[in-house]
């Protein structure tokens, strides 16, 4: 990873009719960076993407990506980049090989063969070139889509929700291929909105109703949050997640496992109200504030209303 950015966006916007899809976001990617791009689905996560790699044309904005003008030369950054789309979206009547070798055409790539039979190899796809596309389970159908999206030696990868769909133990073998790939100066904007995957980014971006809310690293956003979070565990949770609700210094009460989380951003005014409830045989204790007490905090935030 460098200090050079890969992608420095400013105010980039996009309307369709009275809907502001993408409202001025400002975004920077470092080279070799993973950046995790959250929300909810409807949020803008695709719309921005698409604006990234030249499919959509910005309405307003500026920058760069790739050090080349976001807005004049999409048409050199479309060649410069990978986009895996939501969809899998290759010929399920054709092959492996085939499928790859019509990308390597896509792209005009010299020595076609050899350039598809080392896509084939990088992914680990050789025992299954000969079969349809159609009949790949969900993981090789996404080892197939990332091998499309590299055949062209690209300097970026975006990804829309990559994962939807997939096993454990392919998602687990598809981080370990981003983070390899991105040790080699590969950067990776991947959106998703599992809390799972974005513990495995360098950085993350959130994004609700087209507007950024907080980007940064990890301990970065949750440092800025300021959330207060603790655990109580015991029994009948789900009538006391009822009763903490209804108090106006308790934002969340979430069930996480066997426990509850009860979050707020005053942290004194928090222990204040959880306190007549220590002695009613509960086990309470502070722990530091995760991703999704996070990102829920920071969704009822952004919509005007306590969370719940």
């Amino acid at each position: 990873m460098t200090d050079e950015l890969a992608i420095d966006v400013h105010g980039m916007t996009k309307r369709f009719g009275d809907l502001t899809a993408v409202n001025h976001i400002d975004l920077q990617v470092r080279t070799g960076e993973i950046c995790g791009f959250l929300g909810p689905n409807g949020s803008g996560k695709t719309t921005f993407i698409r604006m990234l790699c030249g499919l959509l044309r910005a309405d307003e904005g500026s920058g760069t990506c790739l050090g080349y003008d976001v807005i004049r030369e999409s048409e050199i950054i479309k060649r410069q980049v990978g986009y895996m789309t939501q969809r899998f979206s290759f010929y399920e009547d054709l092959s492996i090989y085939e499928n790859l070798d019509f990308v390597a055409r896509l792209y005009s790539m010299k020595n076609r063969s050899e350039v598809v039979r080392e896509s084939i190899q990088r992914l680990g796809l050789e025992a299954r070139q000969h079969q349809l596309a159609g009949e790949l389970s969900g993981g090789w159908k996404q080892r197939l889509a990332l091998a499309a999206c590299l055949i062209h030696d690209p300097k970026l990868l975006l990804l829309d929700e990559p994962t939807a769909g997939v096993d454990p133990q392919a998602r687990r073998d598809f981080w370990e291929e981003i983070h390899r790939l991105a040790g080699q100066g590969l950067t990776f904007l991947i959106a998703t909105h599992y809390m799972d995957e974005a513990e495995r980014c360098h950085r993350l971006a959130f994004i609700l109703n087209g507007v950024l809310l907080t980007q940064g690293t990890i301990s970065e956003v949750i440092e800025k949050t300021r959330l207060t979070t603790w655990s109580v565990s015991g029994p009948r949770l789900t009538e006391l997640a009822e009763r903490l609700r209804k108090l106006p210094d308790v934002e969340q009460a979430a069930a996480f496992g066997s426990a509850l989380h009860v979050s707020g951003v005053d942290a004194a005014k928090l222990e204040k109200a959880i306190a007549p409830f220590r002695s009613e045989g509960y086990k309470w204790q502070e722990v530091e504030s995760g991703l999704e007490d996070i990102f829920i905090h920071l969704m009822e935030k952004a919509k005007g209303r306590p969370s719940s």
